[in-house]
């Protein structure tokens, strides 16, 4: 009998400890907002954001290192409690999962093959609208992400990559004109490969990033959405943002710093 009572103990225990743990989705490989550092650590800004969440929460926060075609499947299943993946809010992802309000704005920008960009006269000022009237431009995308469905819904064929190594070395050897993405991505992809790409800055649009949860978890939703709101106040978690992230951001972006991510 004292056996059973220790056993249900810990799991009572066990129980306990997975209810205090907020379980936070993102794939690891997105500096400056999800990565690692030396020690494969979890770092960057949206594991700031979710250790600050965590805290307005009263819970611990344990980041769950996910490939991001598998967040939303993670959370269907209830691997994880919320994604904090810079995951672009969509109509059909919300057709399986809720998501909070905005936290961060993505300005979606163009990496561009150089040679394409001389033959057709583009440079960093020219409207993305414009660039997407050339018929002939071959886009490069990730699967399921919005640099594939952006250039989907322009009518155009886009190759799908399964990495974003493989969708950048499209766009250095010519394969592809145009890879489509968050800024900090395009910007790191220009700086390695500074002969072969140029950067088109004019947004073709401006994707609000939310975070997810399991559809019908309404109760750590509106809790969130309540974290989100403080986060732009006077004194709230943007301003501890701007502090640690602005230089940082400044040396890929060169003209902006946080708030390219944080204004819409």
């Amino acid at each position: 009998m004292k056996k059973i009572v220790i056993v249900l103990f810990v799991l009572f225990l066990t129980a306990c400890a997975k209810e205090d743990t907020l379980r936070v989705g993102m794939d690891l490989q997105y500096p400056p907002f999800e990565t690692v550092d030396a020690e494969n650590t979890p770092e960057g800004i949206s594991v700031d954001i979710a250790n600050a969440l965590g805290e307005f929460l009263g819970r611990e926060v344990k980041i769950v290192n996910t490939s991001f075609s598998a967040i939303i499947p993670s959370l269907e299943s209830g691997e994880i409690d919320i994604a904090i993946a810079s995951m672009s809010i969509t109509e059909q992802r919300e057709e399986r999962v809720d998501f909070s309000n905005p936290y961060v704005f993505f300005k979606i920008i163009g990496l561009v093959n150089q040679e394409f960009a001389t033959a057709n006269n583009i440079n960093s000022d020219t409207p993305m609208d414009k660039i997407m009237e050339n018929a002939d431009t071959k886009f490069v995308g990730l699967a399921s992400q919005i640099s594939t469905s952006i250039p989907e819904g322009y009518g155009f064929d886009v190759l799908e990559a399964t990495e974003k190594a493989s969708a950048i070395l499209s766009i250095t050897q010519g394969t592809s004109d145009i890879f489509l993405m968050s800024g900090e991505v395009v910007a790191q992809a220009n700086k390695a490969n500074p002969d072969t790409t140029m950067i088109v800055w004019s947004p073709v649009s401006i994707s609000s990033i939310g975070m997810a949860v399991q559809e019908g978890n309404s109760e750590l939703l509106v809790k969130v959405n309540e974290f989100i709101a403080s986060m732009s106040e006077p004194g709230g978690f943007n301003e501890q943002l701007q502090n640690d992230w602005d230089a940082i951001i400044r040396e890929s972006l060169v003209n902006f710093g946080i708030e390219f991510y944080l204004n819409e």
